[in-house]
């Protein structure tokens, strides 16, 4: 189905448009495997440009979080992925922007390149924690994020992703048919966002904040 979407969207011209093909690959995937798949609070999403910050639990979360969210959201993407056959090329056509988490002087252009980016008006997701473990718990929030939105005054929003990590565990090979429920949690001030989105999340899911380094 990757492939698919890869192929569709080779030949789509408008970048909202490739993002509504991957989206609706998304969710006939998650039909497909017969995994169930709701969304709660979509109405709470700000009709302004806005960061949306999740956590990271599973390497399927970007595939839940475009089945879910609207098409005018671009992905903050770990750079790794970009290395990923034929997957980097689709992010690139889906408009998605690549950061480099272990090169500060790398990191920093990237970091530019998505503030230019939010400066246009466009709408951000991010996945504050930068990574996942096995570990049950909700990892420290880099600042990215906040960065972009406090720079822009773009409201943030709380997004808790319910399930993928049992879906499919860290390091695991094969998916579970286990419900999964993405929850638009509240939308907040930039000013003081990266705290509070990160305690409202680990919430909703039920898992206990990691200690801070």
């Amino acid at each position: 189905m990757g492939l698919t979407v890869l192929i569709v969207n080779l030949f789509v011209p408008n970048l909202r448009r490739r993002r509504q093909v991957a989206g609706t690959f998304s969710r006939a995937f998650l039909r497909l495997t017969g995994i169930p798949f709701a969304v709660d609070g979509i109405e709470r999403l700000p009709q302004v440009p806005c960061v949306v910050v999740a956590n990271h639990a599973s390497y399927i979360d970007g595939l839940v979080a475009a089945a879910a969210l609207p098409p005018d959201f671009a992905f903050v993407i770990k750079k790794e992925m970009v290395r990923v056959p034929l997957m980097g090329l689709l992010l690139r056509r889906l408009g998605s922007q690549f950061v480099e988490r272990f090169d500060r002087h790398k990191g920093g252009m990237d970091a530019r390149r998505v503030l230019k980016l939010a400066a246009t008006g466009q709408s951000l997701v991010f996945f504050p924690e930068g990574t996942f473990t096995a570990v049950p718990q909700i990892g420290k929030f880099h600042g990215g994020a906040f960065v972009t939105a406090s720079r822009f005054d773009m409201p943030v929003v709380a997004m808790a992703i319910h399930g993928t990590r049992v879906v499919l565990a860290p390091g695991g090979l094969w998916v579970r048919r286990v419900p999964i429920r993405v929850e638009i949690l509240q939308v907040i001030s930039p000013q003081d966002a990266r705290q509070h989105s990160r305690e409202l999340i680990a919430t909703a899911v039920g898992e206990p904040l990691a200690p801070q380094a």
